[in-house]
């Protein structure tokens, strides 16, 4: 689903169940890359964003850090299609041609876009079909001006299960060509919103550029969370 990397409940067990990280704790882009933005998002997650020269124009890659570390390195194309992830769950690779490719720029000219698309994974096809829709409004945080969005979508396996369903509100830069988190729920439980919206957007040269530690309700989720 749309919700930028991962599903949240996944992050929200990630952050707080001890899980290994996947490089050291001191970070910075690989050689050959530019680091872009760093965003501090409540929930106890900080993303660092990166282009590199060896790829393909409009790629960018995204890395997610929790209290435990570093849990999700995902790579994104300039329509926010999800290229390939390396993620303490497993990696992943989409599987092309899409079905129905994710499509930045369908959202921004029609308001809404439809995504039907299989990633393959450590235990077999995931199917993810779905839509993100424009609702008109935008919110600008940190001095950073995002467009309200909101979202379902349905994951299913390789044997034609459902085995997620969720829906949410989240925000998208036109700038970045980025989608970033805000509210999320699972279809059978929508009073159980999980909120991981922006707080800080910092850019190179201001405190903070390409942290390795995130700063918003880490506690707060410690004290929250009970497996």
């Amino acid at each position: 689903m749309r919700q930028t990397m991962l599903r949240p409940l996944m992050i929200l067990t990630a952050l707080t169940a001890g899980t290994p990280v996947l490089s050291q704790q001191s970070f910075a882009a690989p050689e050959g890359c530019e680091a872009r933005l760093t965003v501090q998002h409540k929930g106890c997650v900080v993303i660092n964003v990166w282009a590199c020269e060896a790829d393909n124009p409009g790629d960018q890659w995204i890395a997610l850090i929790g209290q435990g570390g570093l849990f999700s390195v995902q790579k994104v194309d300039a329509e926010f299609q999800w290229i390939e992830a390396f993620k303490v769950t497993g990696n992943e690779e989409l599987v092309t041609p899409a079905d129905d490719p994710a499509s930045l720029t369908e959202l921004f000219e029609t308001q809404i876009d439809t995504w039907d698309f299989t990633l393959e994974t450590a235990e077999g096809t995931e199917r993810h079909v779905g839509y993100d829709t424009l609702t008109g409004e935008t919110t600008v945080i940190d001095g950073e001006e995002l467009l309200n969005t909101e979202y379902s979508g349905r994951t299913i396996n390789q044997n034609g299960d459902e085995i997620d369903a969720g829906s949410g509100r989240q925000y998208v830069s036109e700038k970045h060509r980025l989608f970033f988190f805000g509210e999320a729920w699972q279809n059978d439980s929508p009073d159980d919103v999980i909120d991981m919206s922006p707080v800080e957007f910092i850019y190179p040269d201001e405190p903070g550029f390409f942290s390795d530690m995130p700063k918003y309700e880490c506690n707060e989720i410690d004290a929250s969370y009970h497996p």
